[in-house]
């Protein structure tokens, strides 16, 4: 498609973001600057260091800016004086003011990790797996006001595997997005595409994830447990309580088992995979633990140096 080459601001900051930065910096628009959260403390030394976005930024030589809110007067001049065609917000992690949001001739869009407007909010990835969706994908939304309540340019969607874990969902999804916005932004500044209404029907939302989000419920099934589980391995990671002390939950499944009279979270038995627990309707077979202070290891190697079979979790 021709046209005149266009001058965007990218704002976004995790690794979800870079490749759709990539795909800009790849095409024939101008990034003319990268917006991103302050740098902040990660990793075991806690170190300050940059995000992926700005990392990525910095190889290419963009100009980077890192305010602490959008709402100051000198902040937005700033904006407004690289005199920007559209804004790309990706996982960008602050609200835009209305006064931001007008800004950019052709307004904002945001790359979002559904299929609007189910799960609209900060963690639709890790609520989809959590739910069971079958599917889910992402879609090109112009920003508004409200949360995830734009009008959508385009949807891309994608099963969701059986087994799949919320940050395998999320690589796929973070280039599928990145894809979806090279092939679509021409036809944005065109007029070409018309974003339409999101439905009022099927609207749900996945709030901030907390740690207490990935406490285990042995109460629940096998089946929701395995999904929290794969929801939450990357961050904060399901955990429940194994005499007193905090037993990380990396890896499990729900499994097909003989059961004696248990009460939910009793470790009914081990096998040569891990540890099976008895729930609120059925076996989890716990496959990778993590005990408070030591590292990941085999559910099968853990009960070798641990006596388990018989003890409660979460209690």
């Amino acid at each position: 498609m021709t046209g005149p080459s266009r001058r965007i601001i990218f704002a976004g900051t995790p690794d979800f973001a870079a490749p759709s930065l990539a795909a800009l910096l790849a095409g024939r628009h101008e990034v003319v600057a990268v917006l991103t959260q302050p740098d902040r403390p990660a990793g075991r030394g806690r170190k300050t260091r940059p995000g992926p976005v700005k990392s990525l930024a910095l190889e290419h030589g963009l100009p980077v800016l890192q305010p602490l809110t959008l709402k100051k007067a000198d902040v937005q001049q700033a904006l407004k004086e690289l005199a920007p065609d559209l804004m790309v917000v990706v996982a960008y992690g602050l609200l835009l003011p209305p006064a931001v949001l007008a800004l950019p001739a052709h307004g904002c869009i945001n790359v979002h990790a559904s299929l609007l407007p189910r799960w609209r909010g900060a963690a639709p990835i890790q609520a989809a797996v959590r739910a069971g969706d079958a599917r889910t994908g992402v879609c090109l939304m112009q920003l508004e006001a409200g949360l995830d309540t734009g009008p959508v340019f385009a949807c891309t969607g994608v099963d969701i595997g059986p087994r799949e874990t919320a940050g395998e969902l999320h690589d796929r999804l973070a280039g599928l997005g990145a894809s979806l916005l090279a092939e679509k932004i021409d036809a944005i500044f065109s007029g070409e595409l018309i974003p339409r209404p999101q439905s009022a029907d099927g609207v749900s939302y996945a709030g901030r994830i907390q740690k207490s989000d990935a406490r285990l419920n042995w109460q629940a099934s096998a089946v929701e447990l395995d999904r929290q589980i794969r929801a939450y391995a990357g961050w904060p990671v399901a955990d429940t309580l194994l005499d007193g002390q905090q037993l990380r939950v990396w890896q499990a499944e729900p499994v097909d088992a003989m059961r004696p009279a248990a009460a939910p979270g009793d470790i009914i038995n081990t096998d040569n995979e891990g540890l099976l627990v008895q729930t609120g309707d059925g076996v989890l077979r716990l496959l990778e633990v993590q005990l408070a202070g030591r590292g990941r290891i085999r559910a099968a190697d853990f009960a070798l140096g641990h006596p388990v079979t018989g003890k409660r979790l979460g209690s």
